[in-house]
């Protein structure tokens, strides 16, 4: 049986959204483009003698209003700081999240690019400058209703949830069960490595493909996943590779940073345990969503064994480089 948001979803027709946008003061010309996004719904949509705009509309009963609002005034405080995202569009009342029928949905003006070259030492340098003004505004004061990254909410809440439906193969039940225990507990060896870490607000979920490159140029997006957290967390995921690899990257990314942030060295503990707590939690979100007709569409090799078995070995390699040095800054 479909759940509530499945079905929400399923009557989001074309014609609602051009309507939902329209109620906006703008004038569709008809054409409607679906963009790749699985946790909400989002549209290019075309406007009359103008440029067009993305229509995001919120998967029902995840963020509370309070919590979609920090997230829009988070990402304006940053427009309104010359530092280049995209913030969302606002009404003739100055609102961001609007309304139409059940849905709460929110415009952006469109903005396009390629991912960043991570193997580029210039653009790791000017993400790290980048995501060091990000960071100097989200330090100004915390989120009030957003949650803060978490071995509990992320490793913890992952692994119960797992175990308690059938997604895993009795075979490799036990495996799963005894490895993510072991996880977690190297997990939390790392925060105690790190000591008393500083949160701050940031973007959440900074991978490559949330940064557009234009003409050298970035433009940051999708702060739907805005939290409290570690400055690293924003850092991490333009590292990869071997050792060797992944300790150049993090001197041109640091390189940067610096230029405009103090950054904390004893945070390079965390690297290898977000890691593990991202992969742990992207398991658990795909079983959460299996309900919505989008993720089997989208993810149809989640609900089989040959995925368990390579998440297992996925995670006994990360619980091995949990065990190993944590990266060195070479300034």
């Amino acid at each position: 049986m479909q759940d509530n948001v499945s079905l929400a979803y399923q009557d989001l027709s074309p014609d609602t959204i051009l309507d939902a946008v329209e109620t906006q003061g703008y004038r569709c010309d008809g054409h409607l483009l679906a963009l790749n996004s699985y946790e909400n719904r989002v549209y290019q949509v075309g406007i009359e003698n103008a440029d067009p705009l993305i229509a995001k509309f919120y998967r029902p009963g995840r963020w509370s209003d309070e919590e979609i609002q920090e997230e829009h005034d988070f990402t304006r405080a940053l427009w309104e700081a010359e530092i280049p995202v995209v913030a969302p569009l606002s009404s003739e009342s100055d609102e961001t999240l609007m309304r139409h029928g059940s849905y709460r949905f929110t415009l952006y003006p469109r903005r396009g690019g390629h991912a960043p070259e991570l193997d580029n030492p210039d653009h790791l340098e000017q993400l790290g400058r980048f995501v060091a003004r990000i960071h100097n505004v989200g330090a100004l004061f915390p989120f009030q209703y957003r949650p803060t990254l978490s071995v509990n909410s992320f490793g913890d809440d992952s692994r119960r949830f797992i175990l308690g439906t059938d997604f895993i193969p009795p075979s490799l039940e036990e495996a799963y069960a005894s490895l993510t225990e072991d996880l977690l507990i190297a997990v939390r060896t790392c925060f105690e490595r790190a000591g008393d870490v500083k949160h701050l607000r940031l973007h959440g979920d900074n991978h490559p493909g949330n940064i557009l490159c234009r003409d050298e140029t970035f433009h940051i997006v999708d702060f739907d996943d805005a939290r409290m957290g570690p400055a690293v967390q924003d850092l991490w995921m333009f590292l990869s590779g071997d050792r060797e690899y992944m300790t150049k990257g993090l001197g041109d990314v640091l390189k940067g940073y610096t230029q405009f942030r103090d950054f904390n060295p004893a945070e390079l503990n965390l690297i290898e345990a977000l890691r593990a707590l991202r992969q742990m939690h992207f398991s658990a979100w795909l079983a959460r969503r299996w309900q919505d007709p989008a993720f089997p569409k989208a993810f149809p090799w989640f609900d089989s064994p040959r995925y368990w078995e390579n998440h297992i070995l996925e995670l006994r390699e990360q619980l091995a480089a949990m065990q190993e040095y944590p990266l060195v800054w070479i300034g």
